[in-house]
This record gives structure tokens, C-alpha cells and sequence, in this order.
């Protein structure tokens, strides 16, 4: 899809570093990355076992979440560095990206938690990937 946007931009005459692509996620951040997964999973069970609910789907199960927080996931779930990494990779696969966006709040988190995963994100994340 990446690959025909850019094409359809360039035929149309537009230039290739005008032509953005962003990824939005499901992200989360701790100082170690079974901290980030073990903070997560509980607001986001809760979150996505009601939506699921609503709308047909099976409850959620955490070997579920796990495997979207792993490596070929499609979680940005882990420490400052699983993170980046990910970004990096996925920016890669995808002939670069111009930004991603993170859902971090897609429960019932702590605030002290909430505001410790954006520092991991603005200090040591967005230096690394930029």
C-alpha cells in the first residue's frame, strides 16, 4: 500500500519527501521491557475484552498481547532500546516513515506510570531514532 501511495504521489507529480507515511500504535514503555508488557496487559485486557465484547470478539489473552509486543508484533511495548529498535525496523520494512504516534493510554494506567513512559519516550526513544 506504502509502495502505491508513493507512486500514485509521484505520478501526480509531488516529490517523494513530500509524500509522508506515519504509523500510529499501541505502545508502552518502562525501564525493562517485562515491566512495560506486565504494566500494559491489565489496562489493556480490560480495554479490549469490553471493546471485544461489543463488537463480537473473542476475550483477549495475554499470550495474545505477548506476541503483539514481540518482536514482529505490532506493539512499540518494551524498555527505551526494544523500542527504538522496533521503530527503526519498521521505519525499514516500510521505506521510511515520517513519524509514529503512540496510544499509550488505552486504559486504566497510573499517572506516575503514564508519566514516566513519555520521559522513557522523549529522553532516550526520539534521540535514538531521530
Amino acid at each position: 500500500m506504502i509502495d502505491l501511495y508513493r507512486e500514485a504521489g509521484s505520478r501526480a507529480g509531488h516529490a517523494p519527501e513530500a509524500l509522508d507515511v506515519a504509523v500510529h500504535a499501541i505502545g508502552f514503555l518502562a525501564d525493562t521491557s517485562q515491566e512495560a508488557a506486565d504494566a500494559l496487559w491489565p489496562a489493556y485486557s480490560t480495554t479490549f475484552t469490553r471493546i471485544g465484547r461489543e463488537r463480537g470478539w473473542p476475550p483477549t489473552t495475554r499470550a495474545a498481547f505477548d506476541a503483539q509486543c514481540g518482536d514482529l508484533g505490532a506493539f512499540f511495548v518494551g524498555d527505551p532500546d526494544r523500542v527504538a529498535q522496533k521503530m527503526r525496523r519498521v521505519s525499514d520494512a516500510l521505506g521510511g516513515i515520517s513519524r509514529i504516534t503512540l496510544m499509550m493510554s488505552g486504559g486504566p494506567l497510573p499517572h506516575p506510570r503514564m508519566l514516566h513512559a513519555i520521559q522513557l519516550l522523549g529522553a532516550n526513544v526520539r534521540p535514538s531514532v531521530q
